[in-house]
């Protein structure tokens, strides 16, 4: 393993007094969701971004377990190259890309500013600032900002864009249209066919009441089972699209454009967050089977379950704490509470906030 006391190599980019904005670097994540909410922050900052992709080793965990400065834990020559001039702020998240980027701050002189997305394994105190969400339950200090939910990249220009795209996919479908986003197996959440069918009746039942239709698209977490249970279930019109590797095909974003509401499962906080960010009314479907269905047995979840009550707090995450946030703030409701046909409260911007937060590191 590399030492951490490797030599500094100082070279940067001289921008104090030049004009020039402050160099980015985006060390991808190693998860849809985490890549989308760095690449979110990234364009957000409207600084020149590059993004690092890392090849990991299969002993990649080792590294950040012992909280060192280190590439040890991927193959240098399949990964994006890391070499000065060093950026002035390093985006990141997940425990595997932590010894990643403070061997980038030590080669900096220290001079590179952590942003952390999420929930770093580390202590706080390892980052210049950590952007995180309720579920994780990490203690109130100054270098952590704490959103309501994920950082993500709709907006009012890129749902114009997919609404001019994916239009003509849904003109024959009848209004008022309700997203119906789908999760899959996360935590103690369970998607399996018996919560599939019963979320396709209600969701069948929220559309028929209007003489709408759903706009329905799962994710890669989705399972076939629980996709055609649902299907088996809804009896309105209806579109649906399952969840591929080609993004562009995914008509995510048009169904996030042209619904009138949605409904969205428990399980998901970065698809919860974006149909929030549209300011349309959100009904979300509890997948730990407290609304009419049977749930779903997986021994994961069980064990899940288990973890949250007596294991150590850092190892899981709580999302009704996340779900308790939207409900009070207006954000979002149970699909039992049915308020489809009212408009959204406003809620904060967190992106927003977000970027303030990391301007701020610079100007400090």
């Amino acid at each position: 393993m590399q030492s951490s006391r490797a030599p500094i190599d100082m070279t940067r980019s001289d921008r104090k007094g030049s004009g020039r904005p402050p160099a980015v670097w985006v060390v991808a994540g190693y998860r849809a969701g985490e890549r989308t909410q760095l690449v979110a922050l990234a364009e957000a900052l409207q600084w020149p971004f590059e993004v690092k992709r890392l090849k990991y080793r299969s002993y990649d965990f080792v590294p950040g377990l012992w909280r060192v400065p280190s590439l040890a834990g991927i193959d240098k020559d399949a990964s994006t190259p890391l070499r000065p001039p060093w950026p002035e702020i390093v985006i990141s998240a997940g425990m595997r890309n932590e010894p990643i980027c403070r061997w980038i701050k030590a080669r900096s002189g220290g001079q590179a500013k952590l942003v952390h997305i999420g929930r770093p394994w580390a202590d706080c105190a390892n980052f210049d600032l950590v952007v995180t969400t309720p579920q994780y339950r990490l203690p109130k200090r100054d270098n952590v900002q704490q959103n309501l939910g994920t950082l993500h990249r709709v907006t009012e220009a890129s749902l114009a864009s997919a609404a001019k795209t994916w239009s003509h996919a849904f003109d024959h479908l009848p209004e008022p249209r309700i997203g119906l986003i789908l999760g899959g197996n996360s935590g103690p959440y369970t998607l399996g066919p018996n919560a599939g069918r019963a979320l396709g009746s209600l969701a069948s039942a929220t559309a028929g009441r209007n003489g709408g239709s759903l706009l329905i698209s799962s994710s890669a977490r989705t399972s076939c089972a629980a996709t055609d249970a649902l299907i088996s279930a809804v009896d309105c019109p209806h579109f649906i699209y399952r969840w591929s590797a080609d993004e562009e095909s995914n008509p995510y974003l048009g169904i996030l454009a042209l619904s009138d509401s949605f409904i969205v499962t428990s399980d998901s906080v970065s698809m919860l967050s974006e149909c929030c960010a549209t300011g349309k009314a959100v009904l979300m479907f509890d997948l730990e089977g407290g609304q009419t269905h049977t749930t779903d047995f997986r021994a994961g979840a069980n064990l899940y379950r288990l973890l949250m009550r007596a294991g150590p707090r850092r190892l899981t995450r709580d999302l009704t704490l996340f779900h308790q946030r939207l409900l009070e703030s207006g954000q979002a409701a149970w699909i039992t509470d049915d308020r489809s046909g009212r408009t959204a409260d406003s809620g904060p911007d967190d992106v927003a906030a977000a970027v303030t937060r990391v301007r701020a590191l610079v100007t400090e």
